[in-house]
């Protein structure tokens, strides 16, 4: 074959090629815990329900996943910490939005020095509170209370990382 008989891609194909392809979400959160084993929820004023710290995930910045839980969880609760080790990454659909890859990484156990510390960005959230592994799905319904309890079942199990689609694991 010669290149006469190829095809040379130029930038602009490659460009519009890149804007034809599906696109995903992506965000990251950081589950922290108190020594009785509560963890860590926030309340948003943009949206009903609770939440963990974390976001969404500045790619069109560089950010990686583990970068954005830690920017995240400092904007919104004032603490930086480094994330632990991850422990799920979950797969949700959404209806009228483009699918959602979300990470959730080990915070590890806060003292009261750390609890004391936390101040609320309030562009965002309205409070905090620990809440009892049984509470959550009552605060978290859905894909991110499921989340959370697979996350809180691979610390107690010390297994590694869970892969979830919709909350529910798979593979």
């Amino acid at each position: 074959m010669t290149t006469s008989d190829t095809t040379q891609n130029t930038p602009a194909d490659f460009a519009a090629y890149i804007a034809s392809l599906p696109r995903v979400l992506a965000g990251a959160a950081t589950l922290f815990r108190d020594a009785e084993g509560r963890v860590l929820l926030v309340e948003p004023n943009y949206r009903a329900g609770w939440a963990l710290p974390g976001g969404t995930i500045e790619s069109d910045a560089g950010e990686g996943p583990r970068q954005g839980a830690r920017r995240e969880t400092a904007e919104e609760i004032g603490l930086d910490v480094e994330p632990g080790r991850l422990l799920a990454v979950d797969w949700v659909r959404g209806a009228g939005r483009p699918p959602l890859v979300a990470y959730l990484y080990d915070g590890g156990v806060l003292g009261d020095d750390d609890f004391k510390a936390i101040r609320l960005q309030e562009e965002e959230l309205l409070s905090w509170r620990l809440v009892a592994p049984a509470e959550l799905p009552a605060y978290l319904p859905g894909a991110l209370g499921l989340r959370v309890i697979a996350a809180l079942d691979v610390l107690a199990e010390g297994a590694g990382t869970v892969e979830l689609e919709n909350g529910h694991r798979v593979g």
